[in-house]
């Protein structure tokens, strides 16, 4: 469904758009991703909308059958946010240890402190860190709008399946044209 509406207070929500990731996701379309998620930050922070910025940093221990990518050999600097998303001091900054933004961190709390009720989401990659946000967020209660090409994956096959079959069940889903045109 696409986007109906801009609530008063909306948030947007960029995960993993950081240095490490972005250079992991290239092939991907990654410059896209950052591009279009930058346009959404400018138009936020100019209607003075809160923009949440998310890195990723080491993760937690846990077991999984599927093959995690090695961390060692990425510069220092990997977990800094892309210098394309122009970050300022007003924007709220996360590092998570989870594929989720909401799971040991404040942004719940951030959000209520600020009245937000919707959360538009933008990032890498839509099948773990946006997906789980989005969950996440949905179960919050907040009404969530994926902003459609402003987000990738490492499998084209798995980014259409979330866009297709699963972002569905949680949210909107639109471009950032369309996104950017219901907040004016």
């Amino acid at each position: 469904m696409p986007i109906t509406e801009i609530d008063p207070v909306a948030a947007l929500v960029i995960i993993d758009l950081q240095k490490g990731i972005v250079a992991m996701a290239a092939a991907e379309g990654a410059a896209n991703v950052v591009h279009h998620a930058a346009n959404l930050a400018r138009a936020f922070r100019k209607r003075g909308l809160p923009v949440v910025l998310v890195n990723v940093d080491k993760p937690a221990p846990g077991r999984t059958d599927a093959p995690r990518r090695s961390l060692d050999g990425l510069p220092p600097d990997w977990t800094e946010i892309v210098a394309e998303l122009d970050p300022h001091a007003t924007d709220y900054r996360i590092t998570k240890h989870a594929p989720g933004a909401f799971l040991g961190t404040g942004l719940d709390q951030y959000l209520r402190q600020r009245n937000a009720t919707q959360i538009v989401l933008a990032g890498i990659s839509t099948t773990a860190g946006v997906e789980s946000t989005a969950r996440s967020a949905f179960d919050l209660g907040y009404h969530v709008v994926f902003a459609s090409d402003a987000m990738t994956d490492t499998s084209a096959e798995n980014h259409a399946h979330a866009l297709e079959k699963i972002f569905p069940r949680f949210g909107e889903i639109d471009t950032t044209s369309a996104i950017l045109a219901k907040l004016k």
